[in-house]
C-alpha cells in the first residue's frame, strides 16, 4: 500500500465528540474498530456490574478513570486508573466499578461482530 492510500484509509477518532449508545443501566459505549481489531471506549456509572463471561475474542482493558474490581477465573483483582488488564480468549472474567464513575478502554481483537450496529456503519464517529 502507497503512503497516500495508507493517509486516505486513517481515521482519527475524537472521543470527547464522538457520540455514545447507552448499552445498559450506568453504562455508556463509543466504538472504533478496521478489520481485525476494534477498541470500545465504555463510561459506567459508580457501583455497576458486569456479568462474568467469556467469549472467543482476546481483550485489553485500559482503567482511564476511576477504580474497578475485575474477577478473573474467580479471582479478585482491582485496578485504577493507569492500570491495564489482558484477558486471553476464552477466560471467565466480570468487573466491578467501586465508588466513582469509572472509564475503560477495551481492546478487542477479532473484532466483536456481536457489538457491530445493525445498520451498517464504518466505525466513525
Amino acid at each position: 500500500m502507497n503512503s497516500l492510500q495508507s493517509l486516505l484509509d486513517a481515521r482519527e477518532c475524537d472521543w470527547a465528540t464522538m457520540p455514545a449508545e447507552h448499552i445498559a443501566e450506568g453504562i455508556d459505549r463509543q466504538m472504533i474498530w478496521g478489520e481485525r481489531i476494534m477498541v470500545c471506549r465504555l463510561r459506567f456509572a459508580p457501583r455497576v456490574v458486569t456479568a462474568v463471561h467469556s467469549h472467543p475474542h482476546e481483550q485489553i482493558t485500559l482503567v482511564e478513570r476511576g477504580r474497578v474490581r475485575f474477577t478473573v477465573d474467580g479471582v479478585d483483582r482491582e485496578l485504577s486508573a493507569g492500570s491495564a488488564i489482558h484477558f486471553p480468549s476464552g477466560v471467565r472474567h466480570g468487573a466491578t466499578m467501586l465508588d466513582e464513575e469509572t472509564v475503560v478502554i477495551d481492546i478487542f481483537t477479532p473484532i466483536r461482530e456481536d457489538f457491530l450496529p445493525k445498520e451498517p456503519r464504518d466505525g466513525r464517529a
